[in-house]
């Protein structure tokens, strides 16, 4: 047991490591976001220093991540617990949560910054807004969304999303294979 444990410990700060260059930061850009110092971060991913609570946790937060991941806990036999992200060649990263083929997929997603390259193809899409801010370009028109905005279109439409500036964007996007639409069935209450 002694022995797993030293192996669970021994890559966290590899994992860190990784964390960090996929996303492109600095370990003084790290150390801004999350206050601690570049020192403590540098040993902690050389695995000079033993990770805590109190530096995992603001490191999970400044990368977006569960606790468990930095860890890499053991399985607990339910894929829905631990899903498995995909990195994308041009640094963003894609999280299936769906798994349902011919039907509407859903994907959470981190983007990196790269140049628009409309698209079009059969379907339909949905993008919300979790975090950062999202570029859409719709032909030629083009929007700029915030958190907790959604954007729905039909894929048909030359289209291309991305973040709308230097950082990263992480939204929740759905897929209609096709062209599956979204069917309300409420809507905002009205103040009395």
């Amino acid at each position: 047991m002694e022995a797993d444990l030293a192996e669970l410990l021994d890559g966290i700060g590899p994992r860190l490591r990784a964390l960090r260059r996929d996303r492109k930061l600095t370990l003084e850009a790290l150390a801004a976001q999350t206050g601690i110092s570049v020192s403590k971060l540098s040993r902690l991913e050389s695995g000079q220093r033993r990770p805590t609570l109190e530096l995992l946790i603001p490191l999970a937060r400044a990368h977006r991540v569960a606790l468990d991941q930095l860890v890499a806990a053991p399985a607990t036999g339910d894929p829905r617990v631990h899903l498995r992200p995909h990195r994308r060649r041009r640094g963003g990263v894609v999280v299936p949560l769906t798994q349902y083929p011919g039907r509407v997929q859903v994907f959470k997603q981190v983007l990196a910054p790269r140049e628009p390259s409309l698209v079009t193809h059969a379907g339909y899409e949905w993008l919300y807004v979790l975090a950062g801010r999202l570029r859409l370009v719709l032909g030629d028109r083009e929007f700029t969304l915030s958190p907790g905005e959604v954007a729905e279109f039909d894929t048909g439409e030359p289209h291309w999303f991305g973040p709308a500036g230097a950082d990263t964007v992480e939204i929740l996007h759905l897929f209609g294979p096709h062209g599956d639409q979204a069917v309300v069935r409420t809507g905002p209450s009205t103040p009395s």
